[in-house]
């Protein structure tokens, strides 16, 4: 079977569950509104190809009795007196990152292109993001 395509939401809401069914299944399905067109993706499909597309290079030191956080390139960093502690510490600096980015950082030239990130980020939950930063399994 094909993926599904609706030219407009109003088509889209009448087929909704035929609309998620495909998205599930991992098949294409597409809604246009207006100039653009929209994806429906499942969840656990999009944040597994993102984890394989993002890889957290996640740098962790031991410094001062205590650990130390954080990823090249973004301006999100933490500090524990353990390494779970650090790890735990940074998992909300980077749900505090989303949050930021969502609100106002979206379109700033030096953050628009952490959007793969931050799906990321938005589509794991604690557990997912922990074996993200420290290379576990997706």
């Amino acid at each position: 079977m094909s993926g599904v395509h609706y030219d407009s939401y109003t088509d889209a809401r009448a087929h909704l569950k035929d609309l998620l069914d495909a998205a599930e299944s991992g098949r294409v399905a597409t809604i246009r509104r207006d100039a653009s067109s929209v994806a429906v993706v499942d969840v656990g499909r999009l944040r597994d190809f993102l984890v394989s597309l993002v890889p957290s290079h996640a740098q962790v030191v031991a410094e001062g009795g205590g650990w130390s956080v954080f990823i090249p390139g973004l301006p999100v960093a933490a500090d524990g007196t353990s390494f779970d502690d650090a790890i735990t510490e940074m998992i909300d600096a980077l749900r505090e990152y989303a949050e930021d980015w969502h609100s106002e950082l979206l379109n700033a030239e030096n953050h628009r292109d952490n959007w793969g990130l931050v799906q990321l980020i938005s589509l794991s939950d604690d557990e997912q993001l922990r074996q993200w930063l420290v290379g576990g399994a997706a």
